[in-house]
Parts: structure tokens; sequence; C-alpha cells
């Protein structure tokens, strides 16, 4: 049985992160009867009586693809090593991403029906690391494509970039003009994509660089 090597430890880390995130929010979403995840986005988990749960989601998530990223870069080669780059700028920015947002667009229940005018420090920061993670995902899958060895990984990996990208732009204009399937359009995007980051690093530990 071969062993698990600290830098293989870190990859299963960042997949567990990936996935780990996804099952919090899914289920927390589900749970809250005043939460709607066809509309509300998945950063307001993160206000009312339970937003302390969604804001640790993202700052153990955060810091487990961090540790992720550590292990691509640690593969000992330079493509490796952009990867790794890369993938640490998500982490960081999905860790920051726990500053909550202001109460807006109804939610939780009592806030104002628009956006916040003018938004607070904390709001800023959160949307500034929001826009980070969102296209920085794309553009990690798109380098995949070329860095990771493996062709039908890059095939998988240049299906979800394209795919990231579409729904990149759905759920911005959801967002923008205030959809009722704001979520809907937003989970459309986070669940594949968390998904692939974690395949990308179960792949690494499983099968390391070529």
């Amino acid at each position: 049985m071969p062993s698990v090597t600290a830098v293989d430890l870190l990859l299963w880390i960042g997949a567990g992160g990936a996935v780990g995130f996804l099952v919090v929010l899914l289920v927390e979403g589900w749970r809250r009867s005043d939460y709607s995840p066809r509309r509300h986005p998945v950063s307001a988990l993160a206000l009312g009586s339970r937003g302390g749960i969604q804001r640790a989601n993202f700052a153990i998530a955060g810091a487990a693809i961090t540790a992720g990223a550590l292990g691509v870069a640690g593969q000992g080669t330079v493509r490796m090593l952009v990867l790794g780059l890369l993938i640490a700028v998500f982490g960081v920015a999905l860790a920051l991403s726990a500053v909550p947002m202001d109460p807006s667009r109804g939610y939780p229940p009592g806030a104002p029906a628009g956006d916040p005018d003018p938004p607070s420090r904390a709001h800023r920061i959160h949307d500034h690391a929001g826009a980070a993670v969102f296209f920085c995902l794309p553009a990690i899958a798109m380098l995949a494509v070329l860095l990771v060895p493996g062709w039908w990984f890059g095939a998988v990996s240049a299906a979800t970039a394209l795919w990231l990208v579409v729904t990149l732009g759905i759920w911005s204009r959801a967002w923008e003009g205030d959809s009722p399937r704001a979520g809907l359009a937003q989970r459309a995007f986070i669940v594949p994509g968390w998904l692939w980051l974690a395949g990308l690093f179960a792949h690494l530990a499983i099968g390391g660089p070529s």
C-alpha cells in the first residue's frame, strides 16, 4: 500500500474543503424556513441567527482549499506552481468571504428590499473577495486544460471552464436584475465548480504530475 505524503495530505484536505463547503451550504439553505435557495445568494446564509455556520464554512473551506493549493504547488513542476498560486488566491478570497455582506434584498426578514446604500466596509470587502472567487475559478479550470496531466481530465476541465464562464454570465445578469432565480443561477456555478476543484485535488493526489 503506497504511503501518503505530506503533499498528498494537503491535496486531500483541499478536496475535503471543497466538498464540505457544498454540503454545509446545501444543508443550511434547506434547513432555513425563511431562506430561499432559488432566490437568495449563498452569502446571505452568513446573516441571521445561524449566520455563524456559513461564516465558519467560508473560513474553513477557504483555509482547506489554500492548503490544497500548497499541495498543487508542491508537485515539483513550474506549471503546478503557477496553478497552485492561482488556487491559493481563490482559497484566500473564499476565506475572506466570511466577512459578511450587509442585510439586503429582503434577507434576513426585515432587511431592506434593495441593496445597501452606501454599503458598509464589511460589505465592500465581501464583494471584492467574492469577485476574486468567481473570476478565479474559470481561470483555474482553463489553466488546468494546459497544465494538468491526463487527456480525459483536460477534456473535463475544458467543459467545466466553458460551463463556469456561461453560468457566471447568467448569475451576474440574474443578480443585477434582482431575479427571483438569482440563487439558483449562482448555485449552477458553485456546485459544479467546487466539485471540479475537489476532483482536481483528488486527481493530483492519486496520479501526481507527469
